[in-house]
């Protein structure tokens, strides 16, 4: 493999990931809706990580 590929993507696809991760979870706390409790902010940063290693996985 290039030098691109083995240094350059991995650390992007870690940079856009952890944005991705970091983004959604701050997201999910932002409206106090009151009733959710900690399920809203537990069950988005799941989700983020979920998406974050199905789009980012193959990389």
């Amino acid at each position: 493999p290039r030098w691109y590929e083995r240094h350059v993507q991995p650390c992007l696809a870690e940079l856009l990931g952890t944005a991705l991760f970091t983004f959604i979870g701050c997201l999910a706390v932002l409206e106090d809706s009151g009733g959710a409790g900690r399920l809203q902010p537990a069950l988005a940063h799941g989700l983020a990580l979920a998406a974050a290693v199905t789009v980012l996985g193959d990389v």
